[in-house]
Formats: structure tokens, sequence, C-alpha cells
């Protein structure tokens, strides 16, 4: 009896075969179990919810790690003076533990400096807003009665009554406002979800310990990973892209929150020199949205005037204005200081890229939206150079501004010649030419010269020639 043989090449091909049938089923089953798997991974999520806050803490506290320990411990207790193994072990190891002890401690400060100072004046102004409610119905009431008996054709125009159009403002205000009450004055009901995500945020601390004492050798773990499962080759190049993605998202996100702390505290000394009211509330509204990028002095704007000018319409106006001032000198002169090169796209690809994120994830799409978009328009300009370089063609953006076409034979770039593009275009409209007829010739010549410089041959036209 012959003995049966392996032969590699079957075995691959019923390998390939068996995963694309495995990977088809689990597509279809995704697609019709869709709710239920987004309801899967959305429990999953906030069982993991601590360790997603620790991620995110040890991800913004590594940069002041790393500075304190690099810069100031390493050089005080390690490079001293000359040790042993161990000791110089035990040495690094105290100057990593300090490093994320102050780390963590900043991070409380911050949080506590937080409460004590901005918490209870927020808590106050809106106290101060749900008290004065009444009186905001009443002068809404007396402007909306002055403005129609100042302009009766007005209320003739619309065809109502002075008293419908007030009474419906106001039966809506009025509906509105004890809903407002009720929220702020049942906080109580809300406790659980505070207290919940107290704890997520205590547990996320402790991880945040671990993962930022440990960050080494976690990393050292995942270079490891990835040499075992990819080639040496395609290892280096996705170590090269999670470092320029890690470069990306810690500039972006560092240098904005910075940007959105000191436009906050600008915002409420220029609110406290012009005496407007709810100066740290409004200030705390401008400083948090302006973490969004390009819709967020927008979204912070608009109801900061609006609690302004409930208040005092002409405080409002100066608001207005000095908001707008504000966020001239940030997206002129603060912003590009602090946040540099990191995210290197015009304004349509940041307004595009904030839009699709908030509507597929919300408030993270929006704020996690530009750096994620960067870091696929680096991907695609990588592979766009690569490729032209591979062509022999260049890959400065510039050479092409003014680029007619490229020559298939020689390679050669011919520029676009304004006086001829001109006498064609007078030519047409003096109906002596078709610039239609002209492209379509050049683009059959240029492809019959391509083809010939593929082949070798010449046409007759060019035997003539």
């Amino acid at each position: 009896m012959k003995k049966f043989r392996w032969d590699k090449k079957y075995l691959y091909w019923g390998v390939t075969a068996f995963i694309v049938i495995v990977a088809s089923i689990v597509f279809y089953l995704s697609l019709a179990k869709f709710s239920q798997i987004g309801s899967a991974i959305g429990k999953l999520v906030t069982i993991l919810s601590p360790f997603i806050w620790g991620l995110v803490i040890s991800y913004l506290l590594c940069p002041l790690t790393n500075i304190l320990e690099r810069n100031v411990f390493v050089p005080l207790f390690v490079n001293k003076k000359p040790k042993s193994e161990e000791k110089k072990l035990k040495a690094m190891n105290f100057a990593k533990g300090l490093s994320v002890f102050l780390s963590m401690m900043a991070l409380l400060a911050l949080i506590a400096a937080f409460i004590w100072l901005v918490a209870p004046q927020v808590v106050l102004s809106l106290q101060s807003i749900v008290m004065s409610s009444s009186d905001y119905v009443n002068s809404m009431y007396d402007w909306i009665e002055r403005l129609f008996a100042d302009y009766p054709e007005l209320s003739a125009m619309l065809g109502v009554s002075v008293e419908n159009i007030s009474e419906a403002v106001l039966g809506w205000i009025e509906s509105f406002l004890p809903q407002l009450t009720g929220l702020l004055s049942n906080v109580t009901n809300g406790v659980l979800t505070v207290l919940k995500g107290i704890y997520n945020i205590i547990i996320g601390m402790i991880a945040a310990v671990y993962v930022l004492y440990n960050r080494q050798a976690f990393g050292a773990y995942m270079k490891k990973l990835v040499y075992c499962i990819f080639s040496v080759e395609a290892s280096e190049k996705i170590l090269l892209g999670v470092g320029f993605a890690d470069r990306v998202f810690n500039g972006f996100l560092s240098g904005k929150i910075l940007d959105s702390a000191i436009i906050g505290i600008l915002c409420y000394i220029g609110c406290s020199i012009f005496k407007i009211p709810y100066a740290m509330l409004v200030s705390v509204i401008v400083g948090i949205t302006n973490v969004i990028p390009f819709f967020g002095p927008f979204i912070g704007a608009i109801p900061s005037i609006l609690i302004i000018f409930m208040e005092s319409p002409l405080h409002a106006l100066f608001f207005l204005i000095f908001v707008v001032l504000l966020q001239q000198f940030d997206g002129n002169f603060l912003g590009p200081k602090i946040l540099g090169n990191s995210v290197g796209v015009n304004g349509f690809w940041i307004m595009f890229s904030i839009i699709v994120g908030s509507g597929f994830f919300g408030f993270m799409g929006m704020l996690l939206g530009v750096p994620v978009f960067v870091l696929i328009y680096s991907l695609i300009s990588v592979i766009v150079n690569r490729k032209l370089k591979r062509s022999g063609l260049p890959t400065d953006n510039d050479v092409y501004l003014n680029i007619s076409h490229i020559d298939p034979r020689s390679g050669d770039i011919v520029e676009r010649n304004l006086e001829e593009e001109r006498e064609h275009k007078k030519e047409f409209r003096n109906g002596k030419g078709d610039s239609k007829g002209n492209a379509w010739n050049r683009f059959i010549e240029l492809k019959r010269r391509g083809k010939n410089a593929e082949t070798g041959e010449t046409s007759a036209e060019e035997n003539n020639e």
C-alpha cells in the first residue's frame, strides 16, 4: 500500500479555505447579532471602566513621570556615584517609585484645587440661577408685553394676540424651569451614579500607579509580542507607527488640555475685570469646551451668553466681544505655540474629522477625531509618497501646483503655460477652437506616446517627423 504524503501546498490551501469560511461565518453572525454584540461590548466596557480610567490617567501622566525620573531622580540617586548592580537596581526602583508618587500627587493636587476653588463657585452660580428663575420669567414677560405694546403692527402681522404669545412663551419657560429646579434639587437621585464614578476613578488611579511603575516592562513585553507575531521588517514598521501615534496623541491631548486650562483662566480674569456675572461658571464652561477643536469655542460660548443674558444683556454683549477676541488669541497665537505641528492638517479636514467622530462616538469622537484623522492622513501620505518614489516622481505638493502633465516616456515634468491656456480659452470663446477637443487630442497623444515608450516602436506620424 502506497504511503500517503502530506503536501504543504494543499495543506496551506486547506487551512486558508478553513480560515476564510470561519471568518465569513463570524462576519455573518456579527451582522445578524449586531445589537446583542453592541450590548455585550457596552457591558464589557462598563466592567472594565476602572482599568480604562487607569490607562487614560497613566497615559496622561506618563510624560511628567518620565521627566521626573530621567531628569531629576535618576541623576540624583542612580548616577551620583559608582555602585554595585544590586544597589543600583534598588536606587533605580526608588527613583521610579518616587517619580510615580509625585506624578500622582500632582494629579490629586489639581483635583483638590479644582474642588476647593472652582466647584463651590460653580454650585453657587447654579443656585443663583435657580433662585432667580422667577425673576427671569417676570422680566421676560414684561419685555414681551413692552415689545408688542410699542410695536402693535408686529402682533397684527403675526396674527396672534399679545396675550397668546406671552402666555405661550411664559408657559414654555415655566415648564422648563421646574425641570431644571427639580434636576438640581433632586441630586440625591444620582448619588449611586456619582459614587460609582468616584469608585471607578479611585480604582483607576490605583491601576495607573501599577501601569506607570511597570511601564518599561509592559513596553518591552509588547515589543516582544510584536516581534514574535510579525517579521522583523514588519515589526519595525509597526513600532515606528505606534511611536508616531503616541507622539500625535500625547502631543495633542496634553497640549489641548494645557491650552484649555490657560484659556479658562484668562476667561475668568477677563470676566472679573469687566464685572461679568457668573464669571467662574462661564469660565469653566469655556475652558472645558475649548478642549474640542474648532467647534469648542462656539459650544461653550452659546450657553454662557444665554446665562449672562438672563442677568444683564449688556454684559452678555461684552462677554461675546471678549470671547471672540480670546478665541482669536487662542487660534492664532496660543494654540499654535502649545500644539506646534501635532495636528498638521488644514481646517477643512479638522472640521470633517470632528463631525464624523461626533456622529459615531459623541463627545469622545469630537475630542479624539482630529488625532485619529491625523494618523490616517499620515498613513495615506506615506503610502502615496512611497508609490511616487518607486515611479520616480516628485513627492512635494508644490511641484504639482503648476504642472501641466508628465511625459510618460521621459518622465519630465511639463509646467503649465498660462499664456497658451489664455489663448486657447480666447479661441474657444470666439468660436475658433475647441478646448475640449484640444484636451482630448492631447490625452490621446500622450497615451500613444506612453504606449510607444513601452513597446519601443514609433508611429507613422513620428517617423514622418
